[in-house]
C-alpha cells in the first residue's frame, strides 16, 4: 500500500513510502536535506513499520522540536493507527 504523509515543522514537505506486509519500502522525501534523507530512506528499507516509528520518534532538528526522521515516525504511527 502506498502512503503519502504531509510533514509539518521541517524543511521536507512530504514523505512517500510503501508498506508491504508490515514492512516499509521505497521511502522518498520531498524537499529537505537530499543526501541525509536518501540515507534515512536506505537505512529504514526493509524494517517493520513499528520499529521505524520506535527508533525515529522524538528526534529534534536544531531548535525545532521535530525533524524529518521524527516526521517519518509520525507517518508510521499514523499508518499503524489506521490499520
Amino acid at each position: 500500500m502506498h502512503y503519502t504523509y504531509k510533514t509539518s515543522g521541517t524543511c521536507s514537505r512530504a514523505i512517500d513510502f510503501d508498506i508491504e506486509d508490515g514492512v516499509i519500502r521505497n521511502v522518498k522525501f520531498t524537499g529537505g536535506c537530499n543526501g541525509n534523507l536518501k540515507g534515512i530512506g536506505k537505512l529504514v528499507e526493509g524494517m517493520k513499520v513499528e520499529d521505524v516509528a520506535a527508533k525515529l520518534r522524538g528526534i529534534p532538528c536544531g531548535p525545532r522540536s521535530t525533524s524529518c526522521p521524527d516526521q517519518l515516525a509520525k507517518a508510521c504511527e499514523e499508518y499503524i493507527a489506521s490499520h
